[in-house]
């Protein structure tokens, strides 16, 4: 069956509570990476972040690519919250992968944890 690459930049990724959501399905961890500079990430309520592309402002954000089938994708889309969806990640390589972005609204009067490069980073430094 076709694979689909995935860019996940939050909860979904490896040591958190969500990541059982895609290993669940059977998606298969790729690897770590980097977006392009062009990227900034919220903390929606310290609960998940969210991700735009902003090629003014933008720094690069930590990744994780996975490896899943077109349904195990529908299946992630269907379980994440409001206001994430989906679109085109640029990657630090240059290359391109689907990947999960936060509408604007969804950021609105949100924290804006860029500067940390990435959830993980957030969660093990700017939480104390």
């Amino acid at each position: 069956m076709n694979q689909i690459n995935l860019a996940v930049n939050g909860t979904l990724m490896r040591g958190f509570k969500l990541n059982i959501n895609l290993t669940s399905i059977g998606a298969i961890f790729i690897r770590e990476t980097r977006t392009a500079p062009e990227y900034r990430l919220w903390s929606i309520n310290n609960l998940y972040p969210a991700m735009q592309r902003d090629v003014v402002h933008g720094k690069a954000i930590i990744v994780e690519i996975w490896s899943l089938t077109p349904q195990g994708l529908v299946t992630i889309l269907n379980q994440e919250p409001p206001g994430l969806l989906v679109g085109k990640i640029f990657l630090e390589d240059q290359s391109t992968v689907l990947g999960i972005l936060g509408e604007a609204w969804v950021c609105e009067n949100q924290q804006e944890i860029t500067h940390f490069g990435g959830w993980r980073n957030y969660r093990i430094k700017g939480l104390k």
